[in-house]
């Protein structure tokens, strides 16, 4: 899911990589699948050569942006942390929506994810689940193509007409024989989320489950985020998880500061 990442090149900064690119290019080598990286990989996923990466990686250290461990490998710093927290699309609604999402689980004990769209990207901000629910190749901080999620297809659905249609008109991957890549077929199903306020991934990531989701709105009604439940795909319920998730994403609004009966 995750590209290696690289310098901008002259197509993004109109010219050679600036010290801001290669710093960038650093603190991109780390991802989930790399959260742990020796001096030499830092190098070779950032595109830099040793001596350029030795130097960033010792000013982005010093700053606390890295954290390196008594074996020399380095690690994401507890800087950057303290500086996401303040993202009002992260942890501070996080922490807003978190009763919400607690009592969905309760009812439920099943997957409760909040998301919110980056680009073309869903990013999921937080994740309850059980023992006994169905596995998701979901954590807090990945990224998955908006057409192949609930939660992606509130967002999208609620997006700028201009985004959707140019997000249509793209390469949809795919992930199992569900996954929706026909673009005809994707308009119609965005529609059909404007019109119920709900959205149904049926098996479109594994073949084993299927999320309901709704869309999370601020105070001028547009849509921020998406809450969803998933679920084993062969026990849905859909007509009884769907006013579970309206009824928690209607509660995050409007301590979001949104009045239904103003819209």
């Amino acid at each position: 899911m995750t590209a290696l990442p690289r310098v901008l090149d002259s197509a993004h900064t109109g010219g050679a990589p600036t010290a801001t690119d290669r710093l960038l290019s650093v603190l991109a080598a780390f991802d989930h699948e790399h959260p742990a990286l020796c001096l030499t990989d830092i190098s070779r996923r950032a595109g830099l050569s040793l001596t350029t990466a030795h130097r960033l990686v010792g000013a982005l250290t010093e700053w606390g942006a890295l954290e390196r461990d008594e074996s020399g490998v380095y690690h994401v710093g507890l800087r950057l942390w303290e500086i996401a927290a303040l993202a009002p699309r992260g942890l501070a609604l996080r922490q807003i929506a978190l009763p919400y999402l607690e009592d969905l689980y309760e009812a439920t004990h099943e997957n409760v994810q909040l998301a919110v769209r980056d680009g073309s990207d869903v990013v999921y901000i937080e994740w309850l689940s059980g023992r006994s629910a169905v596995g998701v190749h979901i954590r807090v901080g990945a990224r998955w193509p908006l057409h192949a999620t609930g939660v992606g297809l509130a967002l999208l659905a609620h997006g700028d007409p201009e985004f959707q249609e140019e997000y249509c008109a793209g390469t949809l991957a795919s992930f199992t024989p569900y996954t929706i890549i026909d673009p005809a077929r994707l308009r119609r199903e965005l529609a059909g989320v404007r019109r119920t306020g709900v959205a149904v991934s049926d098996r479109q990531v594994t073949e084993d489950a299927l999320s309901v989701a709704a869309p999370v709105r601020t105070a001028d009604g547009s849509v921020t985020a998406a809450v969803s439940i998933v679920v084993p795909q062969a026990d849905a319920q859909v007509p009884v998880l769907v006013p579970a998730v309206r009824v928690a994403a209607r509660g995050i609004s409007r301590a979001l500061g949104w009045r239904p009966e103003r819209a």
